[in-house]
């Protein structure tokens, strides 16, 4: 039996890199394949076939567990003389590497954008240049972007802004695989379950209901969403998935006399049922390598504005692509056109683009071959 070991500090269900870890690792034990998961810790049951290996995380800061936890993940791939190592994140050496988040120099220039100019944003950015953690992870990052592995991007914007931070990798082949949701669960709701889903808030079949998902309000751009929807008819409602304290931007509805039209839900579990009783899924996202909320949402049927810094607006038609997160006015008016043109309709996945597992278990088969 050829052993693989995939490397990733946490062993879950729960978080987009962690849920694909874990979706790889059973694919491969199924496939025949012997599995180690090397992690820091483990959270979940793992499937059939696969083995948690172990290797803690401790130290007294960030940088000293992530140092501890790639030196203790290093010494376990040694030891386990693997036939085939895949790295989902942070590691010194693999033979596979899929880049889930793109390098920290895009992040930073694009993500700044999210807040205020001025000493806020400015001590926010010296902090992240001076942080030992980021310092640690740009080292990683230059020595993963030099190696002999095989890189997997997972939208064709993270692979561009590898080669902008990088620009030795330009020429080189890389491979661009996205994220695919589970279509047997997320897709588009049966009309009688989608007006009791829209009864449940009260919302008749003349309201408009735009939702939006996520855990960092400012990266994604909610402040800007609620503009909009001030720009907006009465007719416009907002949901907010997600379990940040909301308490600024609900200050914010109130400002602009939106309050009643937009509930902050926390974290929800049922987000196909989420997507099915909208009529707009919006994500004015600063930076995103390839936003999952996107891709169900457009798998529920649900039409989706995003914006061109997420990775997931690849699949977007170039109307429902917004440039700048900050031009609301811009974004009400996208929203408006979506309205009019009531364009939901069931999406089909291109053939010709790779996505999801069975593209890896194809280059996995290759290399290990």
């Amino acid at each position: 039996m050829k052993r693989i070991a995939l490397i990733l500090p946490r062993f879950s269900r729960y978080g987009g890199v962690e849920r694909f870890g874990y979706n790889l690792s059973a694919a491969l034990a199924e496939a025949g394949y012997g599995v180690d998961f090397i992690c820091a810790r483990s959270e979940d049951m793992p499937p059939q076939g696969v083995n948690i290996i172990k290797v803690g995380r401790y130290g007294f800061c960030r940088a000293g567990k992530l140092l501890w936890f790639v030196i203790a993940a290093e010494q376990a791939r040694k030891k386990g003389n693997y036939g085939l190592t895949i790295s989902l994140g942070k590691s010194l050496n693999q033979d596979i590497l899929r880049i889930g988040g793109g390098p920290l120099e895009s992040f930073w220039a694009l993500s700044q954008r999210a807040w205020p100019e001025g000493f806020a944003r400015s001590f926010k950015m010296f902090r992240r240049r001076t942080a030992l953690v980021n310092i640690l992870i740009k080292y990683i990052e230059r020595k993963q972007a030099v190696s002999d592995c095989r890189m997997v991007c997972v939208s064709h914007r993270v692979r561009d802004w590898m080669i902008d931070s990088h620009p030795s990798l330009a020429g080189r082949e890389i491979d661009v695989i996205y994220n695919k949701p589970d279509l047997s669960l997320f897709t588009p709701l049966a009309p009688e379950k989608r007006k009791a889903a829209r009864a449940e808030f009260s919302l008749t079949e003349d309201e408009f209901l735009i939702s939006t998902a996520t855990t960092n309000f400012a990266l994604k751009g909610v402040s800007f969403l609620i503009k909009a929807l001030a720009e907006l008819p009465a007719k416009y409602h907002l949901q907010v998935a997600g379990g940040r304290n909301p308490a600024k931007y609900i200050q914010l509805a109130k400002e602009l006399g939106v309050i009643e039209r937009v509930r902050f839900l926390g974290r929800v579990d049922d987000m196909p049922t989420l997507y099915g009783r909208s009529d707009l899924f919006v994500l004015p996202s600063f930076y995103d390598a390839c936003s999952n909320s996107v891709l169900e949402a457009l798998a529920c049927g649900c039409p989706v504005i995003s914006s061109r810094d997420n990775g997931s607006s690849y699949f977007l038609p170039e109307e429902q692509i917004l440039d700048d997160p900050t031009d609301f006015m811009k974004l009400a008016g996208m929203i408006g056109e979506v309205g009019k043109r009531n364009s939901g309709k069931d999406f089909e996945w291109p053939d010709d683009i790779p996505c999801g597992i069975e593209p890896y278990l194809a280059l996995v088969e290759k290399m290990i071959g």
